[in-house]
């Protein structure tokens, strides 16, 4: 709507905000006059009019099936749009919109199905006169809104009340959403903002926004609820020829999405706190694994130990890392460096003979899924870990990049002592190839770093997971 009011229209920005707020609310108007609504705005060389929005209703069936937005209709050949701009005042199927200044700025012309009726659509009907009366006298909607975009629609429980908010019709729905509440009196003849507040059975003061809403004072949204359940409602207050007459209290039953939203908080909640214990129980394993290795004589069980504790510092690391909702993405610079720092720990302490290596990082993939962060991650620490640990070097890069072919690639390349001429495969190569060729179908290459010392390059295709 606004890119067809800018590109074919002289409209304002103040006019254009105001027609903005109309689209905003103005289902209510299709609900209510269970017609199809299409807003023409006039063309900036008066030769005709463009559908700039649609809107169908939820109460009846449509007679607009395809999508007219962006279309013409020249001067002439619309009858009852040339009538409602030219008088500013409403026709049986079209109504002016006046823009800040009071001149037209749009028609708002509504087609309806024929209806045999019944009392509802009767009752919706004559609503619909006060609200087009409104739209014409520039009292709707509000210039400032204040309703959401998933409110109440009519369809879900509709309340008319009076002058002093007393309920004077009910629709069946609209008595179900109360009765789940606890409601057992009866909702026609009753003080609506009272019986809300009742019926939230909360202790201290009730909210004022609750009492000024559900008795029509003002428009706009609000949720009560109890143990029982709770029900979404919206206000619009009904003026004609600057007086009130009443006011319109849409409602819907949401027990059952609170329901599920509280589930799924507690489950979040549940699952945060089993991170959180994982975490801390690989931790203290890999503790109890370091302080056996010190208790140890034999070099090599001392070497065993200190090596499995360190697997499992890494494992809580990434497990750390990846703590998020399944499918979810995590940054490749953060993964990166919470490896680096990780392989820094674990690093060789100072000694007369060596220095622990500085590792940089460097990383222009973006997020990835967790999916195949997981294993990359598990497979970059093996391989930080044995630069760190085996290679003697004193400087040692972890580069993620992506290709030209959308495979993204970590290479981790060390000055150290470089690998033999007939490698042999210990734990941690074979641990980097399974998680990389198996699980994530990707490749290993090792080749020497041309400065000296090796250079490891993992390359995992863009097939692989959901990475973005």
């Amino acid at each position: 709507m606004e890119r067809i009011a800018a590109e074919r229209t002289d409209l304002t920005g103040a006019d254009i905000a105001r027609l903005r707020n109309l689209v905003a609310a103005w289902d209510i108007l299709a609900d209510l006059s269970l017609a199809d609504l299409v807003l023409w705005l006039p063309t900036w060389n008066e030769g005709g009019f463009v559908a700039a929005a649609l809107v169908r209703p939820t109460t009846a069936p449509t007679t607009v099936p395809d999508d007219i937005v962006g279309s013409f209709v020249p001067r002439g050949r619309r009858g009852d749009l040339d009538q409602a701009l030219g008088s500013m005042g409403p026709t049986a199927t079209a109504v002016a919109l006046r823009g800040v200044d009071g001149r037209p700025i749009a028609v708002v012309a509504r087609t309806a199905a024929v209806r045999t009726g019944g009392l509802l659509d009767e009752v919706y009907l004559d609503l619909a006169e006060v609200f087009f009366a409104m739209l014409a006298e520039g009292t709707f909607p509000p210039a400032t809104p204040v309703v959401s975009s998933d409110g109440p629609r009519v369809g879900d429980g509709l309340l008319r009340l009076d002058d002093s908010g007393l309920v004077v019709l009910a629709s069946p729905n609209a008595t179900s959403a109360f009765r789940r509440l606890g409601l057992a009196t009866a909702l026609v003849g009753s003080d609506i903002a009272r019986t809300a507040a009742r019926l939230v059975h909360r202790p201290g003061p009730v909210d004022e926004a609750v009492t000024l809403v559900m008795g029509g004072r003002v428009a706009g949204d609000v949720e009560i609820g109890n143990s029982s359940g709770s029900l979404m409602a919206r206000s619009w207050p009904l003026r004609r020829a600057g007086r009130s007459v009443g006011a319109l209290v849409l409602v819907r039953d949401v027990t059952e999405v609170r329901t599920r939203e509280r589930a799924l908080l507690s489950k979040d909640a549940a699952l945060r706190e089993v991170h959180h214990r994982v975490k801390n129980n690989l931790q203290t394993v890999s503790s109890l694994l370091r302080l056996q290795s010190r208790r140890v004589s034999a070099p090599e069980a001392q070497a065993a130990l200190a090596e499995a504790g360190r697997r499992v510092a890494s494992i809580a690391a990434v497990h750390d890392i990846l703590a998020v909702e399944p499918g979810a993405t995590v940054s490749v610079d953060q993964v990166l460096s919470r490896l680096v720092s990780l392989a820094n720990d674990l690093a060789p302490g100072h000694s007369r003979d060596r220095t622990p290596p500085r590792i940089v990082v460097e990383s222009t993939v973006g997020d990835v899924s967790t999916d195949v962060a997981g294993p990359m991650a598990m497979a970059v620490s093996e391989l930080l870990a044995n630069a760190v640990e085996h290679a003697k070097a004193q400087r040692i890069s972890a580069r993620a990049y992506r290709e030209s072919s959308g495979d993204w690639c970590v290479e981790v390349c060390d000055d150290g002592m470089g690998m033999p001429d007939i490698p042999v495969p210990g734990l941690g190569m074979q641990i980097v190839t399974m998680l990389i060729e198996e699980d994530l179908h990707g490749a290993v290459q090792w080749a020497e770093n041309p400065g000296g010392g090796t250079c490891a390059k993992v390359r995992i295709p863009h097939t692989s997971g959901r990475d973005s």
